[in-house]
């Protein structure tokens, strides 16, 4: 397993990460859970990555049972979740003092856990004075109840925005955000972001780096039986997989086949594989729903050695969706 920092922070995190999203509870039971958990830290994973969303927070209940049964070095262990979405009532969601504060206090509950490594906020809130949800992160980090803080699909300017307020009022800022990253949703993380990697010291923890499966090859045909698209409550899924964008970007991993099956890897590892080349991604959170998917995603930090830049050149050309940079006027 390769780490890295997260950031400019001291914190190293394990190159693949294992998030518990949709996976957690609607598509495997805790025991299955369990034994994806072993097999993500028997192969040097110290990431895991859940919210109090998921599965209504059943996600967060079934990781707790396996970190506590497993009697791990809790020093071991970064494991982050994000709070936004934590019920129905009116101060249920959303980043106010009162739900940042009680939304933690269930998470580590349902975790049974004194702390979280990484706190998110799980997506901007334009009801809520940005000054009033980092005095809180900070309030929280200050009790002990989080070490670091950080924003999820937060735009460039509101994570500006926090870092200022931070500074301006002497207070803790964000260090990491979790955006979506792929080879097909490129333009914020490469583009949007790029000056704050080296402006604040931007540490990413991505998500969906195989576009919810789309990239692994297994819709190349359809939407098989058993995957999350057919899942009762999950039909919205379906939209990523058909229609004339759908058909598109299933093309692409058609011709993509022929380079994974050239250096002797699955489409999924090779997928895994283009996002770890970038300098910039800190840890690639991975979701699967049986153990057999974890190894096989542990594989792509092997393929991600062998990805030279006449390999990289040619995924580009298939791809042909590279952002492009702000023009340079001067």
């Amino acid at each position: 397993m390769e780490y890295r920092y997260l950031g400019t922070s001291g914190l190293q995190v394990s190159a693949l990460a294992l998030g518990s999203w949709v996976t957690f509870g609607p598509q495997t039971n805790e025991d299955t859970a369990q034994e994806m958990v072993e097999v993500a830290y028997n192969g040097g994973v110290n990431f895991f990555d859940t919210a109090e969303v998921y599965a209504a927070g059943e996600a967060e209940t079934i990781l707790g049972h396996i970190v506590k049964r497993a009697r791990w070095k809790r020093s071991d262990l970064v494991i982050s979740t994000k709070i936004f979405w934590g019920g129905q009532g009116p101060n249920d969601r959303g980043l106010s003092r009162k739900h940042l504060v009680e939304g933690l206090n269930a998470s580590l509950a349902r975790l049974q856990l004194e702390y979280i490594d990484l706190l998110f906020a799980h997506r901007p809130d334009i009801h809520t004075p940005i000054e009033e949800t980092v005095r809180a992160m900070t309030y929280l980090i200050d009790q002990g109840k989080a070490f670091y803080w950080g924003t999820s699909e937060w735009s460039a300017q509101q994570i500006m925005e926090a870092y200022a307020v931070a500074r301006r009022e002497h207070l803790i800022p964000p260090t990491m955000e979790q955006p979506q990253y792929n080879m097909f949703h490129r333009e914020r993380f490469e583009v949007e972001y790029a000056r704050l990697y080296k402006e604040i010291g931007l540490g990413t923890t991505i998500w969906s780096p195989l576009a919810g499966g789309l990239l692994t090859g297994k819709y190349n045909q359809g939407i098989p039986k058993g995957t999350r698209a057919s899942l009762p409550g999950f039909e919205w899924l379906r939209e990523r997989y058909t229609g004339p964008e759908a058909e598109r970007r299933i093309a692409k991993v058609k011709q993509l086949l022929p380079l994974a099956a050239a250096l002797d890897c699955s489409m999924a590892q090779l997928a895994l594989a283009w996002t770890l080349k970038n300098e910039h991604v800190s840890s690639v959170i991975t979701g699967a729903s049986r153990p057999a998917q974890i190894e096989d995603n542990l594989g792509a930090l092997a393929v991600a050695e062998k990805l030279d830049d006449n390999m990289m050149t040619q995924i580009e050309e298939i791809l042909d969706n590279k952002p492009q940079a702000p023009i340079d006027f001067r």
